[in-house]
């Protein structure tokens, strides 16, 4: 078995305890709380003393180690109208949870809806007016909100629901469900998190400019351990699914699926222990980014090393990627360069494992290994200006790539736009020891895969070893730039084509599996235990 064969299946080991640490027993005295929107029914009985009328109203009555449960309905909650919560200069949240170890729930993941839109409108409107953008700002602009937000408070689970609508504005927001351990801060705030059976998505984009929603499930500073699983995102302008702004991340992103969002996963500055796998990405612009970037998710790079060793800890794997090929998806910032027709990029990243994908009808390139020249700076209070770059022409922070390891994936289809270089794998990096490898992929009907610069599992097949990829003059790089319009518009021409954006459609949000029992764990209580 190779080197990186035996760690993935430690690294699957390590998936498991990440998996189990996050459950633990009752503490003794735990309370379930119960939220119900409706009027209580004739047949309740006994003290409602722990019954709420609000999401927000039971978290604040919460403990650690308590329990909130939510029945079934549609609820506009406004957390960030509340003094308690509301910052004075950026988005809030309509549910903010601030206690650590508290375990929030939904009896049905389709039926339990936290709705961004004003108090109401139909659930999850796409009609404009519908839209709440939160409360003015110093200014006098809607700050924009948050959904569910876990604010600095470890052991924090969220599950079975759907949360929609919750839009950007003045002072951020449109993060659906964030676990936000201190965004901006360049150090990690909080421990441990899970989210697991959860929905995210928006039904309504403004136009470029305009409130939209960010994010879908979030994940920020935080050191875990942490496990995303069995959730879905779409119709985000940034990402569908982030990690980010962790060195070493220990955390698991599983059974997830992205759709219709200018990013599937972006993880800047994400890395360490880190696995993304068997999970579903399509018909996004471009499927799944790791990146270094000089932003406020410091400290910079992305590095996927083991804490204090050599080898990779971080694993892009047993995913489907394919059909990432649409332009007409919500896009703002830096996402809206990800290159359209692009499965799975590494963008100025180091260490990562990309292995046992399926990577298939991508019109680009199914893997893109290439640097990072990036012009934003990180707030004055994290770590120094392009940590781990280099600046380049004064202001840019260029963060090249190498010892990414690219194995064991399956292609089929891929570089259908036809342009010179289009194909399943494409590497621009420096001369790097170790550089970027590539060995044991299959291209269609088990032929070697499609490759920029040609035959790289013949000339780059040895890990460990120094290489280089494509120069910055290549012909590779000419296509990446156009394809990502980095630094302008490329219109299309013979041989330099790639599809841009006629009209942003939004996916309406599918049904999906609920959990088999929202009473599994969760102490006695009457919605669990006693007959109605």
């Amino acid at each position: 078995m190779s080197s990186s064969g035996r760690r993935q299946l430690r690294l699957g080991a390590l998936g498991a305890v990440l998996a189990a640490s996050l459950w633990a027993a009752a503490p003794a005295g735990a309370r379930v709380l119960l939220v119900d929107a409706s009027p209580p029914r004739h047949h309740d009985h006994g003290s409602h003393a722990h019954r709420f009328a609000t999401i927000q109203d039971a978290v604040d009555a919460a403990r650690p180690g308590d329990w909130v449960l939510i029945a079934p309905g549609v609820y506009h909650e406004r957390g960030d109208r509340s003094p308690a919560h509301a910052p004075a200069d950026e988005a809030g949240a309509g549910v903010m949870i601030t206690t650590p170890r508290i375990h929030l729930r939904g009896l049905s993941r389709n039926r339990v809806i936290v709705d961004g839109t004003l108090p109401g409108s139909p659930q999850c409107s796409s009609a404009a007016a519908d839209q709440d953008l939160g409360p003015a700002g110093p200014d006098g602009r809607p700050l924009g909100r948050n959904g569910i937000e876990v604010f600095k408070a470890s052991g924090v689970t969220v599950e079975n629901l759907t949360v929609c609508n919750f839009l950007d504005g003045a002072g951020g927001g449109g993060n659906q469900v964030w676990f936000n351990g201190g965004d901006g801060s360049g150090t990690i705030g909080m421990g441990r998190y899970r989210g697991a059976w959860l929905s995210a998505t928006s039904t309504f984009y403004g136009g470029q400019g305009a409130p939209a929603g960010s994010y879908g499930i979030f994940a920020s500073n935080a050191g875990g351990p942490g496990l995303l699983a069995d959730t879905y995102a779409s119709n985000m302008d940034d990402s569908s699914y982030y990690i980010g702004a962790c060195p070493d991340c220990n955390a698991v992103l599983t059974r997830g699926h992205a759709e219709n969002s200018a990013l599937g996963y972006s993880g800047t500055n994400s890395g360490g222990h880190l696995i993304v796998e068997r999970s579903e990405w399509d018909q996004n612009k471009t499927g799944i980014v790791t990146n270094s970037q000089n932003n406020d998710d410091a400290p910079s790079p992305q590095d996927g090393r083991c804490p204090g060793t050599q080898r990779s800890c971080t694993f892009f794997r047993r995913n489907d990627v394919h059909d990432n090929n649409n332009p007409n998806v919500p896009s703002a910032g830096t996402a809206g360069l990800g290159p359209p027709g692009t499965g799975i990029v590494v963008a100025g990243g180091r260490y990562d494992t990309v292995s046992d994908n399926r990577i298939t009808h991508n019109g680009a390139w199914g893997v893109l290994v290439v640097p990072f020249p990036d012009d934003t700076k990180p707030p004055l209070d994290t770590p120094s200006h392009c940590q781990g770059g280099q600046l380049n022409f004064v202001t840019a922070c260029f963060y090249d790539d190498w010892a990414n390891e690219v194995t064991g994936n399956r292609f089929a289809g891929n570089g259908f736009f036809g342009n010179p270089t289009n194909g399943d794998m494409g590497d621009i990096s420096g001369l790097h020891d170790p550089g970027n490898c590539f060995h044991d992929n299959r291209g269609a009907n088990g032929a070697a895969p499609t490759s920029a610069p040609g035959d790289l599992q013949a000339t780059h097949g040895t890990c460990g070893v120094p290489h280089q990829g494509a120069a910055l003059g290549d012909p590779l790089t000419a296509q990446v730039i156009c394809a990502t319009e980095a630094f302008g518009p490329c219109p299309p021409t013979p041989g330099m084509s790639y599809p841009r954006a006629t009209q942003v459609r939004m996916l309406p949000l599918p049904r999906q599996r609920s959990m088999p029992d929202p009473c599994d764990d969760v102490p006695a209580n009457r919605w669990c235990d006693e007959d109605d």
